[in-house]
């Protein structure tokens, strides 16, 4: 391999001569060999970091034109595009596992842009510190691609996919108006339900999900740029934080606004806390209609078998025919993923000392992780099984004629005692409840059936 040499303020190092990071990204390659191929950092924050690095140039060029000169601002702009586009993520080979300020990230951003400038201009003219990070410390560079990497993922990823599985609810819900199933509860038969209405809680959980994840990105608008080292904002002009915040604005087409206090947004992660809560949140209830979706799919013959979901692939190896509920288990090991994510985040979040989180890539490693799985996952379940559940009428309406919960429409008129008494009966002498209620005279036939009518229990 051929190599070139770099040099910073510790002196020379040798770096690959086809990559375009420079030496203190190549120190940080050499010294933090954790996870390497499979911890790298996460390319949501690396193009985050170009539309924030071509923010601050372009505000820098407004406020302090006499440093970052038009020449500059044409290179920095050129090469910030590309890091944000995607073009140029092989130059960011480090580890999430390395100064918990990401400062080494926001190194390899200011290299890789100053070295792809410099070409593009045909000769030196940026400086990684002096230049590409005009105005910025990774103390407050790293929160602003945290921020603004979340925001992306969670209304252009992951909330698409949630609102297109709530269509695909909606759908079933319309499909399944008028056909009525046993409710259960503690896993045991309970009062009739419509199957729309036990679809209507899937669908409405999801919406109030969305809605939750919703409420994060206000205070996630918030960007720490302008903070600086400290938070005192050292370094940078007067109305950088609020120019700055302004141009990422534009960039990415989205609403940001400069924190009111930087003391705060340097050394808090509270904000992205409540966002993966909504994450949380959103894989509790996942796995709730994975879990609902597989047991009423159970079967085929000796299971509940209510409903039929698509068959995608021979589930066993030994038993020929057999068919799982794969789509409902990538949905739960995704859940039980996120809720592991959480932890990590919240202890995270709670660390670090004084003005400073230094535990920034770890947090955003598992915020990244848990997003993108749950649209991911979102997406596929809906693709490859809710677009194909269909209701077993036959076996609902079956199962609903054997309930003895009907039993609970009686008890205004025979008493909470004298129906447990019938549905016992019913249950040890293998009888149907009305059979049980005529048996022991505690109503007529006729009045029976006015009672227990399923259509007026639901």
């Amino acid at each position: 391999m051929e190599y070139r040499t770099e040099h910073d303020s510790m002196g020379e190092v040798r770096v690959p001569a086809d990559r375009l990071w420079g030496a203190q990204t190549e120190r940080s390659r050499m010294n933090f060999p954790i996870g390497v191929g499979k911890e790298t950092m996460p390319k949501e924050i690396i193009h985050a970091f170009g539309i924030l690095k071509l923010a601050a140039a372009r505000a820098n060029a407004e406020l302090v034109p006499e440093r970052m000169t038009g020449e500059k601002l044409r290179a920095i702009s050129a090469a910030a595009e590309e890091v944000m586009r995607g073009e140029l993520d092989g130059h960011f080979p480090l580890v999430v596992f390395q100064t918990g300020s990401g400062t080494q990230t926001n190194m390899n951003a200011n290299e890789v842009i100053k070295n792809r400038g410099n070409g593009i201009a045909g000769k030196a003219l940026l400086h990684p510190n002096d230049d590409v990070n005009m105005s910025q410390s990774s103390n407050d560079t790293f929160p602003t691609a945290m921020h603004i990497a979340a925001r992306l993922v969670l209304e252009d990823r992951l909330l698409p996919k949630v609102g297109s599985l709530i269509t695909a609810f909606r759908r079933l819900e319309a499909e399944n108006e008028g056909v009525i199933k046993s409710g259960r509860t503690h896993l045991q038969d309970a009062t009739p339900i419509r199957f729309s209405q036990e679809i209507s809680g899937w669908r409405s959980s999801l919406e109030r999900d969305a809605e939750l994840i919703r409420a994060s990105l206000g205070p996630l608008s918030e960007l720490a740029l302008g903070g600086t080292a400290v938070g005192t904002g050292i370094n940078a002009p007067k109305g950088f934080a609020e120019l700055a915040a302004q141009k990422i604005s534009e960039i990415t087409g989205k609403r940001f606004v400069t924190a009111p206090n930087k003391f705060h947004s340097l050394t808090s992660k509270s904000e992205i806390v409540f966002a993966h809560g909504a994450l949380k949140a959103l894989a509790c209830d996942m796995m709730k209609i994975a879990n609902d979706i597989r047991w009423l799919a159970s079967g085929p013959r000796c299971g509940i078998g209510e409903i039929s979901i698509p068959e995608n692939e021979p589930g066993s190896s030994i038993m020929p025919g057999k068919v799982n509920p794969t789509q409902c288990e990538q949905v739960t090991m995704v859940a039980v993923q996120v809720m592991g994510n959480d932890a990590a985040v919240g202890f995270a979040a709670s660390q670090g000392n004084f003005e400073l989180n230094v535990f920034m890539p770890v947090i955003m490693r598992n915020f990244l992780s848990s997003a993108g799985l749950l649209a991911d996952s979102i997406g596929s379940f809906e693709e490859r099984c809710v677009s194909g559940l269909r209701a077993n009428r036959e076996r609902m309406e079956e199962l609903m004629g054997r309930s003895l919960m009907i039993v609970t429409a009686l008890s205004p008129r025979i008493g909470y005692e004298n129906a447990a008494k019938a549905a016992h009966l019913a249950h040890e002498k293998n009888l149907t409840l009305r059979e049980a209620v005529l048996s022991l005279g505690l109503l007529s036939g006729e009045e029976f059936d006015s009672t227990a009518d399923p259509e007026k229990l639901v």
